[in-house]
């Protein structure tokens, strides 16, 4: 089975750019006023203070039983060598508590440029990956080695992470509140209504330390 490469469309730094600085619980509130969804539940960062904007680039595995693949068919490196500056791997391994990413994956990313990291699944070397600064989220944390129990059959495909469809190239923010998606056809969109919420709870920060009730807040500023 070979590895099935899509295409994806271009994305500007510019665009990546106007999400730095904007917290994911700003951007959840546009997606569910649009009706876009993208908020991810139970994938979260690996450490303190890990945080990243960039493209997805999609990554969709498969896991079996420990020698059901040969270590060659593993694909990651493919993936990692793919990285361009600004990319945030994404990996659908559907859940599965076994570690498709460690410290020398978070290395050979972070030098091609890579923004962070979104796993479905399990990574490890959490100490390495820490010291490095990379920005790494997944569902679980294992010891468990990927080799000849994983193989990546797709890069730069639709693929479901706790249930959200992402495709190549949408805008995926994380904090340490957690991840949400946004699709790049309307993301532009997201970011200026994200900033306007962002400059309203600024400035009900601001009136709250100057006296204002929450409760005032509360009716003053709609969208706290």
């Amino acid at each position: 089975m070979s590895i099935h490469t899509g295409t994806r469309p271009p994305v500007s730094a510019a665009l990546i750019a106007r999400f730095n600085g904007l917290e994911t619980s700003t951007i959840g509130n546009v997606l569910d006023d649009l009706g876009l969804g993208g908020i991810i539940l139970n994938i979260k960062p690996v450490g303190t203070g890990m945080s990243f904007a960039g493209a997805a680039l999609t990554v969709k595995e498969v896991t079996g039983a420990q020698h059901t693949y040969r270590p060659e068919e593993f694909g990651l490196g493919a993936v990692v060598d793919g990285i361009q500056p600004l990319d945030v791997v994404v990996i659908d391994n559907g859940g599965q508590q076994v570690s498709t990413w460690g410290g020398v994956a978070s290395e050979a990313a972070a030098r091609n440029g890579a923004a962070g990291l979104l796993v479905d699944g399990g990574i490890r070397d959490v100490d390495e990956i820490m010291a490095l600064g990379f920005a790494a989220f997944s569902r679980h944390v294992v010891p468990l080695s990927a080799k000849t129990r994983v193989k990546v059959i797709e890069i730069n495909t639709v693929v479901k992470i706790d249930g959200v469809a992402i495709a190549p190239g949408d805008i995926i923010v994380g904090d340490s509140t957690g991840v949400v998606r946004v699709p790049l056809a309307r993301a532009e969109e997201v970011a200026a209504r994200a900033w306007e919420l962002a400059e309203q709870d600024s400035q009900a920060i601001k009136e709250i330390r100057a006296g204002l009730s929450f409760t005032k807040a509360l009716k003053k500023f709609s969208k706290l």
